[in-house]
């Protein structure tokens, strides 16, 4: 790719609990990490991959460079939200792109009509090429496209932590060519048509609905997981032009359904199978892909759905919500005109705004001795003085088939500083628009994609 080009792309693209018992809620304020980031991956055999996760902003990250407000972080939970709705609700309209191999024009990157979701939340370290090197890179399961940082940098690196992969370097890296079947459906993954170098290697644009970028080439190296696991041949990209939100980390790890994503590339060895606990900021988590540390015994099973209007989202039917027991005066239908998404990357669950009508007076009511405080951003049910203990009532999402979440304190309060929580659920404001269960109701739940089964289980205490 020529660096006129490369640096034409970068000028353009800066851009469960009793009712009202006394729960804990985890606060922001002088956050300490209970548990070190581990630089290993967990590995109880040889034949499931394990590794260990935290929250990038937390105090347990190795990478963020700083703590982005409450209010930067909900106004890009926002913009990630946006994206899927689109993904899920209007024809992906590919960006036109093209790369001209004797006269680069400036080209214009429309991040709305081919743009993945915004930023995933979460972190793990992975090895690649010869000699593998180790790199912290964000996971998200609403991405399809892994990619990472790559010398020269020719148009723009972001600061991260340690030093960013050169693939000369690299005995196995392998370019990709254009005239390939994986170039040619690379569309699929990254929402934006993949194009040519001067040199025939594919390359490709990773535009996300926060206005965070990944444009380069096309390629493949070993993958290395702790000391028994090698993957060669992961197809990845080579990141020249990189801006965004992602902290210190060397790139993106996509978990989605589509072929380019670590689940599905590790899927024929050691089988179609997701699972996590996701920590809360202070805390570890634990992420695998395999089959044979897998119990289903353990969990309760939901089926899981697929849209035609992005097949790699991972969709489930949210059929009822309890407050203290008492289901929400809403139809099933209701809750059902679009499907649910369970998404590691989104922050706050969204619902059809009648549902959210009904949880929020029924939260109210249970929450009528606190004083409100007023509204803080996307959240509009507030209150003063729930820091430490609190007393909140129990909320529970049924899914179709009879699994839940019974969630407990530190999953329906979002602490947005200064004393004040806020009722970490909000509507979904577009028309037909979809539910999504975010990442701060499934924190310390396990929760399983079991794609070969079509379903998605759920299991209580998850992180212990």
């Amino acid at each position: 790719m020529d660096l006129a080009l490369l640096l034409s792309f970068y000028l353009l693209t800066l851009v469960s609990v009793s009712s009202l018992r006394d729960i804990g809620i985890e606060t922001n304020a002088h956050e300490t990490c209970t548990e070190s980031f581990q630089g290993h991956h967990h590995l109880s055999n040889d034949s499931d991959i394990h590794f260990t996760i935290h929250h990038i902003h937390g105090p347990c990250s190795p990478v963020s460079s700083r703590n982005l407000s409450p209010s930067e972080i909900l106004k890009h939970d926002d913009a990630r939200v946006q994206t899927l709705n689109r993904r899920l609700t209007h024809p992906t309209i590919p960006s036109t792109l093209k790369f001209n191999k004797l006269r680069p024009e400036p080209l214009n990157i429309p991040l709305n009509s081919g743009s993945s979701a915004g930023v995933g939340n979460y972190v793990i370290k992975i090895g690649l090429g010869t000699p593998s090197k180790m790199y912290v890179m964000v996971v998200d399961t609403g991405s399809s496209f892994s990619w990472l940082q790559c010398e020269p940098c020719t148009g723009y690196c972001h600061s991260q932590i340690g030093p960013i992969f050169n693939p000369e370097e690299s005995t196995t890296y392998e370019s990709i060519q254009c005239d390939t079947s994986e170039c040619s459906s690379l569309q699929d993954a990254t929402l934006n048509s993949p194009n040519c170098s001067s040199t025939n290697v594919c390359t490709y644009v990773a535009s996300y609905g926060d206005g965070s970028t990944s444009t380069g080439y096309l390629g493949r190296d070993k993958l290395t997981v702790g000391s028994a696991h090698t993957i060669p041949g992961f197809i990845y990209g080579c990141g020249q032009i990189n801006n965004g939100l992602f902290g210190r980390t060397a790139g993106l790890m996509g978990l989605s359904r589509n072929k380019f994503s670590l689940l599905s590339q590790l899927s024929s060895k050691y089988g179609y199978v997701l699972s996590y606990c996701l920590p809360t900021t202070t805390s570890t988590g634990n992420l695998s892909i395999g089959w044979k540390t897998y119990d289903p015994s353990l969990y309760a099973f939901t089926r899981m759905y697929t849209d035609p209007q992005d097949p790699s989202l991972y969709l489930v039917r949210l059929i009822r919500i309890t407050v203290d027991g008492l289901a929400l005066p809403v139809s099933v239908s209701t809750y059902m005109r679009r499907p649910t998404i369970v998404d590691s990357g989104t922050l706050i669950t969204r619902l059809p705004s009648a549902v959210y009508t009904a949880l929020r007076a029924a939260f109210e009511k249970a929450m009528s001795r606190y004083e409100r405080a007023p509204r803080f951003s996307i959240l509009d049910t507030c209150y003063k003085g729930i820091g430490g203990n609190a007393s909140v009532p129990e909320v529970n999402l049924v899914f179709e088939g009879g699994s839940g979440l019974k969630l407990e304190a530190w999953n329906v309060m979002y602490d947005v500083g200064d004393g004040v929580s806020c009722l970490a659920f909000a509507p979904n404001g577009w028309t037909n628009g979809v539910s999504i269960i975010g990442n701060l109701q499934q924190q310390t739940f396990r929760v399983v994609y079991d794609v070969a089964n079509s379903r998605i289980g759920f299991a209580a205490g998850g992180c212990r």
